[in-house]
């Protein structure tokens, strides 16, 4: 098993299909609280007038029947006549009936998968951070459109039939024990030879439509992994390895398909047999009845003839054949229940927690001088602290001092990856985290937006723990720029003003400027106006770099994070983002991540990290006079990793 096909698929507890398919139906309700009745009935009604013809034939027959001996056929036209005219009038409405509900199934089927992605796509922008560093974003990818499918086929056709299928059987039957038990018993004992035989074959088919969907998935998460990576691919030549990865993963597919479809094949063949010989057997027992002259047992009192065989045999041909449309769907509804369940995991997912009450307003100062809420935006910020004790609000100055008191961290339980961390940072400051990867530089930033949350000690903001600040309100006044840019569809104005959704052009124009990125952008073809596609595949990675840097200056935050921000720029075009950086910084605390320590120089604090513990902290100048283990990486005796 190639290493792309490990960690899928979890087992299926019992009764979970069950529950998924009356959460289905209870949506449906939800949604459509008066269609959904009206469509039911406009297919019982539908299914009611098929039944029709069984008691017509059998009217008509014993009509025939009594003419013959009289022959009296004028008397026969007036009675068989209104009759015919009857059943023209009630297939006109069942016309009218089934058009209504298709339509109405149209409008409703693409509503609810309307509804369903939205509700999936809501509850995942509050899952947390830790969610999609566990799970393949293609494999996520795959809800939204094979799982969703299914939905589909279920909605619109499988849940129709089904109560299509069963209203006929069920007025079939009625009508059946209305005219003969004896007949009906013998029908009912086919049925259940029918039902044995879908418990067996439709079992199997159930669990390989489940896997198909796993494999569906475990398929779209390496295709999309190899279309990310696939410049590696190529430079490392694994062109037959990545082709060898994805033909175990197609096979799998091919044979968890096949298996599934194999079976389902199989049923339909074996129902419309047994059907066939149902009909024979029918046939004969009838007429071994007709011809001993068994008293027939029926609500109706009727004596065997040939105007209870002959009905009796059409029903049996509509009973089995509706039959075999329930079995049918039975294949459908198990694979669009197994995509319901991973559409529904990915909706149950616990959201990311967030206790937090303090929020970030607009504040301006009064003629007292006390600190007020605004609906302006005045650049002056204050934390909102309402207190439940008394019921008084109090408002915090947004500085952007951040402290951290003697924090322990881990991603996983009982693999500490950070211990007795305590880091001060002043308003204006400038601390550098330096250290060889994996010594916990990148993890103390996440914790201070909260992407993670920390096992023991203490972080506060504007000495706020900032447990109690609303994460949308901490994240609001914190600027991040990460190593590995993302770029979104649109173009280069909408990318940099996704920093701060109100700006303006101006404004926008300003903060490329300050981060050295308005040279570049002023020669591409359209300017500010270019589309970018693909994450920005048309613009070098320094490019891209100088725009995400952009998009952070445009919403002016007074804590920045840089995570490697220049890491992916040369030497001449760090010089001059470095100028635009620096101005970006002042009268704001920073943190910053950095492998080239001359991007560190002139920072306040230096932090050096080994193995999650800060080792040495300290000015550039003094750690260079401690000649430590600073000293050894400035002087090149060690080598970050």
């Amino acid at each position: 098993m190639p290493r792309n096909m490990k960690g899928y698929g979890a087992p299926r507890k019992p009764g979970e299909a069950l529950k998924s398919l009356k959460r289905i139906v209870k949506m449906l309700f939800k949604f459509y609280p008066v269609l959904v009745p009206v469509t039911i009935f406009c297919i019982i009604f539908s299914a009611g007038v098929s039944a029709i013809p069984a008691v017509f034939v059998q009217k008509v027959t014993a009509n025939i029947e009594e003419y013959m001996v009289t022959g009296d056929w004028s008397a026969a036209k007036q009675v068989i006549l209104p009759k015919i005219g009857i059943l023209i009038v009630l297939y006109f409405f069942s016309i009218i009936s089934m058009t209504l509900y298709q339509q109405l199934m149209a409008y409703m089927t693409q509503g609810f998968l309307n509804k369903m992605r939205c509700a999936m796509f809501d509850g995942m922008q509050d899952l947390p951070i830790s969610y999609f560093d566990t799970h393949k974003h293609g494999d996520i990818m795959s809800y939204y459109t094979n799982d969703i499918d299914t939905l589909r086929q279920l909605v619109s056709q499988s849940l129709p039939t089904l109560i299509q299928a069963g209203s006929v059987v069920l007025f079939v039957l009625a009508i059946m024990l209305y005219y003969s038990v004896w007949l009906t018993l013998v029908v009912l004992f086919g049925v259940v030879m029918i039902m044995l035989v879908s418990g067996k074959v439709g079992g199997g088919s159930a669990k390989y439509f489940i896997r198909q969907q796993q494999s569906v998935g475990r398929q779209e998460g390496f295709v999309q992994e190899m279309m990310n990576g696939q410049k590696v691919v190529k430079v490392f030549c694994h062109e037959d390895e990545s082709q060898e990865d994805f033909d175990a993963l197609n096979n799998a597919l091919f044979e968890d398909s096949y298996r599934a479809h194999a079976y389902a094949n199989i049923l339909g063949p074996i129902i419309m047999n047994i059907g066939n010989v149902l009909y024979v057997v029918i046939a004969i027992v009838g007429g071994l009845f007709l011809v001993s002259g068994l008293k027939n047992f029926s609500i109706s009192g009727l004596a065997f003839g040939i105007d209870i065989i002959v009905p009796f045999l059409n029903m049996t041909k509509q009973f089995t054949g509706n039959f075999n449309q329930l079995s049918q769907q039975v294949n459908s509804i198990v694979m669009a229940v197994a995509g319901a369940e991973r559409v529904f995991a990915l909706m149950d997912e616990k959201p990311e927690a967030d206790e937090g009450y303090v929020t970030l307003v607009n504040a301006k100062t009064d003629e007292n001088g006390n600190l007020i809420e605004t609906t302006e935006r005045t650049h002056q910020w204050a934390w909102k602290h309402p207190h439940t004790a008394d019921g008084s609000i109090t408002y915090t100055p947004l500085k952007g001092e951040v402290t951290m008191n003697e924090v322990d961290f881990a991603y996983v339980e009982g693999k500490t990856v950070l211990h007795d961390v305590s880091v001060f940072a002043e308003p204006g400051q400038k601390i550098a985290f330096v250290g060889a990867t994996g010594a916990g530089k990148t993890t103390i930033t996440n914790l201070i937006n909260r992407f993670y949350d920390i096992a023991d000690g203490k972080i506060r903001y504007d000495g706020i723990n900032i447990n109690k600040i609303r994460k949308s309100d901490l994240r609001r006044s914190l600027g991040i720029v990460l190593q590995e840019t993302n770029l979104f569809t649109g173009s280069v104005m909408e990318n940099i003003r996704y920093g701060r959704l109100d700006a303006t052009d101006e404004e926008c124009r300003e903060a490329a400027k300050l981060a050295g990125a308005d040279d570049f952008i002023s020669r591409l073809p359209e300017g500010y106006d270019t589309e970018l596609a693909n994450n920005g595949s048309n613009l070098s990675q320094g490019q891209r770099q100088l725009i995400a840097i952009a998009r952070a200056a445009v919403a002016d935050p007074p804590v920045m994070i840089l995570d490697e921000a220049t890491s992916s720029i040369d030497t001449r075009t760090e010089a001059i983002v470095q100028r635009g950086m620096d101005a970006l910084m002042k009268g704001r605390t920073v943190f910053v991540i950095a492998h080239r320590l001359s991007t560190v120089q002139n920072s306040d604090v230096i932090m050096v990290l080994d193995h999650g513990r800060i080792i040495e902290r300290g000015s550039h100048s003094k750690l260079i006079a401690d000649k430590g283990t600073y000293y050894q990486l400035y002087t090149g005796a060690f080598e970050l990793e």
